[in-house]
């Protein structure tokens, strides 16, 4: 007779508790909008076959393996998508304006994840860049989808976000996580338009009578496709647009997550979880800002100066100053008089 052993045992019950935290998640977004939950189900599927790509397929588009881009979006998509899912769980439709825009919102979600994925996997296929081509006229075409396309999710996004404001919510804490992770998300997006700038080497170029094949770059200072940090692609000779786009866009997940939980510490009272709600927030804002002013100055992530790190130093002795008031005497008290009108 075989025993078990306590640590086995453990193991098994923390691998019962992720799966049941998992189907848990998934009938939540399921029960708040089925389509886009399935979305994420397809984009994790496109996901895996990307991966198989990118394993199997030797070509380098821009300098990277051809399948990368389609790897990198697709858990991108997959993510936005499942978290976009759970925070529409959280409004309430009960005027038939917001039901009607939240089913609009659905289907432009959709729309434009399909205007996203099918030229971007078309040009993998076809052997060229995706983003910033406008070598020939079909290029040029996709590219234009995309960029309506995302344009169109930007104000959409836009608009749920009103809808959020306009709504009260019991836990405001809570509520506040929601808007501002979408207002920054939202911030995110926009950096990304930084990227389809032409950049002074193109304009010169241009000047000199080159023809135009690329219009924009991600990278900062260098040209893109050259040295890179593992599976992101990062630049690591120069700044990168990515990089604040990625953090911005993450805030989705991370400002929500925080939230919760700072929700969930009842020994606090409603004034005191909302000033962390908005210390976390302010405080990931500015970090969106700190990367994308260090990309701008040509400057690697994993290379910051003097001055970036000084900024990066100021930013968070501001936040941890401001957590450290909010969750002292003094704080709790000025809070408190705060919320009662007093």
């Amino acid at each position: 007779m075989s025993v078990s052993h306590p640590e086995s045992l453990q193991q098994a019950r923390d691998k019962t508790g992720i799966l049941q935290r998992i189907t848990t998640m998934f009938e939540t977004c399921w029960q708040a909008n089925a389509p886009i939950t399935v979305l994420g189900v397809v984009m994790t599927g496109f996901t895996l076959a990307a991966l198989v790509g990118l394993l199997s397929d030797p070509r380098i588009i821009a300098g990277q393996p051809a399948w990368l881009k389609p790897f990198k979006f697709g858990i991108s998509i997959a993510t936005y998508a499942f978290s976009i899912a759970w925070v529409l769980g959280f409004v309430q439709a009960r005027k038939p304006w917001i039901r009607k825009a939240l089913r609009i919102f659905t289907w432009i979600v959709i729309g434009v994840v399909v205007a996203e994925i099918v030229p971007i996997t078309i040009q993998v296929i076809r052997g060229t860049r995706s983003h910033f081509n406008v070598e020939t006229p079909f290029d040029s075409f996709l590219l234009g989808i995309m960029a309506v396309s995302i344009t169109v999710l930007w104000i959409a996004n836009l608009v749920l976000v009103a809808i959020l404001l306009w709504q009260r919510f019991e836990d405001r804490a809570f509520g506040w996580s929601l808007r501002l992770g979408l207002i920054i998300t939202i911030i995110g997006m926009a950096t990304g338009y930084l990227m389809t700038l032409p950049t002074a080497e193109q304009i010169a170029s241009w000047e000199q009578g080159a023809p135009v094949t690329i219009i924009g770059a991600h990278s900062v200072g260098v040209q893109d496709g050259g040295p890179g940090m593992p599976i992101t692609g990062w630049s690591t000779e120069g700044g990168d647009l990515r990089i604040p786009h990625f953090v911005g866009l993450h805030a989705l997940q991370v400002i929500p997550f925080a939230g919760g939980w700072i929700s969930r510490r009842r020994r606090l009272t409603s004034g005191q979880r909302l000033s962390l709600v908005w210390t976390v927030s302010l405080g990931y804002l500015g970090l969106v800002v700190l990367v994308t002013w260090q990309a701008l100055r040509g400057q690697p992530l994993i290379a910051p100066d003097a001055l970036t790190v000084g900024a990066f130093a100021g930013l968070l002795a501001a936040t941890l100053l401001a957590t450290v008031w909010t969750l002292s005497p003094h704080g709790r008290r000025v809070l408190q008089r705060h919320a009662t009108g007093r």
